[in-house]
């Protein structure tokens, strides 16, 4: 039997990324982080000094690019053209050109087959903006999580911190309105509730609650396949 696939979509700042591989953790499957794909994509583009308004040349350089994720012990890895970048993809400069890039239609069609391809199996955790509405809308089940602003700008600004980044809450917040605002009105795969979606509001929740949740979500599903069966 084909393993579930679960996706774990929402805006900058929610908790995804830390939920889905804490759940993809307790569960023994394989976590997919497609943002990081998307941020190894733009890495590339800056360093080849590619402008990131530019969809030609942006769709050019991801048709002869490959992006890996491996799972070692300790955490996912992001191989790009056969490079660990793993640790250069969290830098302020990365994190302010993710989303132009991300909204090339050619570096999309580019990631989503790639992403498709890893998910063949099953028993993957895959979070991302579109990966329930576009990469994977028949998936099993599907979460959306979400948050208020400031809550989500004091997570990123967590994050940095442990980076040896600072930047202020205030300036975070107007970071993440003005990504949420990109995201959601692109073209090409903007961020949507996808359809099918668990809502589920993080503002107040740990993130061992969120993982206990979606986990609960994947049990009972798994439960009702065995039964089936």
């Amino acid at each position: 039997m084909r393993g579930l696939v679960v996706t774990i979509d929402g805006p900058a700042g929610s908790g995804k990324s830390t939920t889905a591989r804490l759940v993809a953790r307790r569960l023994g499957y394989t976590y997919l982080d497609t943002g990081a794909m998307y941020r190894a994509m733009t890495l590339k583009a800056l360093e080849a000094g590619i402008d990131v308004a530019d969809p030609t040349r942006l769709a050019e350089m991801a048709r002869a690019t490959d992006v890996c994720i491996t799972t070692e012990p300790e955490g996912t890895r992001v191989v790009l053209d056969g490079r660990d970048v793993t640790d250069s993809l969290r830098s302020p400069l990365v994190t302010r050109n993710a989303s132009a890039v991300a909204a090339a239609k050619g570096v999309r069609e580019r990631m989503v087959q790639l992403q498709r391809e890893i998910g063949k199996a099953g028993r993957i955790v895959a979070e991302g903006r579109d990966i329930g509405s576009v990469v994977f809308p028949d998936a099993e089940i599907k979460i959306y999580l979400d948050a208020d602003l400031a809550c989500r700008a004091r997570r990123r600004q967590k994050e940095l911190a442990a980076a040896g980044t600072s930047l202020t809450a205030e300036d975070l917040e107007k970071e993440l309105s003005a990504r949420d605002k990109f995201d959601s009105s692109r073209v090409h795969s903007p961020l949507v509730v996808p359809q099918g979606a668990i809502k589920v509001d993080t503002t107040d929740l740990t993130i061992e609650e969120q993982v206990d949740c979606v986990v609960r979500e994947v049990q009972l599903r798994e439960k009702g396949r065995e039964a089936r069966a």
